[in-house]
């Protein structure tokens, strides 16, 4: 079987300042990691090798070289080989022109069996380029996989829901979404480690390659116009309970039931 992971490299925190004249990102000073839910896509494809030994995992990340460290992570974890897909043609690529290009960049690769995302990635939260990937190479997809079995020739899937999960059956290829329920993601290990730094190494594909023309790809071919980009103003407000602890706890109780939260 060959499984392909496509991960990203994001900024390491939970409250994403923004350039206020440019809009955009300001990455200066603050580190990078893997894309959580990439971590589990990548544990999951992991899963699936150790259950079948001869299975193949690629690993690809469409970004700057600096990505190439979160490549050499998921080298690092098991992943077989990876490539980094990296042109200053792509630069400022959106959603759309993001998916095209890793579509374009999957078939030069080859086919694949299985092809797994994470469901978003946490500087961005579209959870749109794995299901437009999917679309543009033209397989079936399933979205918040929270469960994937085996079953001869078929995959049994384990889709979230908001009140629930529902159970799909489904024949490869096919893109699979991966969120955080779905596993643990595993600690590297030394000898994956020493084989992805000076065995297998970091292969980078450009539109060299790809040939994409320039109205499918970068800052220019991105249909998506961000207006404005802030990060919102948390207010809190509270209630305090006066009284004995005894009443003030039953008086707790009450609001509680009242708001539906217990």
């Amino acid at each position: 079987m060959k499984i392909l992971v496509c991960v990203k490299q994001v900024p390491d925190t939970t409250e994403v300042k923004i350039d206020p004249v440019k809009g955009t990102l300001i990455r200066e000073g603050v580190p990078s990691i893997l894309n959580p839910d990439d971590a589990n896509a990548i544990e999951e494809a992991l899963r699936i090798k150790d259950k079948y030994p001869d299975t193949k995992i690629t690993v690809v990340s469409m970004g700057p070289p600096s990505a190439e460290l979160v490549l050499y992570e998921c080298m690092g974890m098991g992943a077989d080989d990876a490539y980094l897909i990296t042109d200053r043609a792509f630069g400022g690529s959106d959603t759309w022109a993001t998916s095209n290009v890793i579509a374009e960049a999957i078939k030069y690769l080859g086919e694949f069996d299985i092809i797994f995302a994470g469901r978003q990635a946490i500087d961005g939260d579209t959870a749109q380029v794995g299901p437009q990937i999917a679309e543009k190479l033209g397989i079936p997809q399933i979205t918040y996989v929270q469960k994937v079995e085996i079953e001869g020739n078929k995959l049994v899937v384990e889709r979230n829901l908001e009140n629930g999960y529902e159970v799909l059956e489904a024949t490869t290829p096919i893109m699979l979404t991966a969120i955080k329920e779905l596993n643990e993601p595993r600690l590297m290990n030394m000898r994956a480690i020493h084989k992805g730094f000076h065995e297998a190494g970091i292969k980078q594909i450009t539109n060299a390659e790809l040939k994409i023309e320039l109205d499918m790809a970068g800052l220019k071919a991105s249909p998506t116009n961000v207006k404005k980009t802030f990060t919102p103003e948390l207010i809190v407000k509270g209630t305090r309970i006066e009284g004995n602890p005894k009443d003030a706890a039953k008086e707790l109780i009450r609001q509680l039931k009242l708001n539906h939260i217990i």
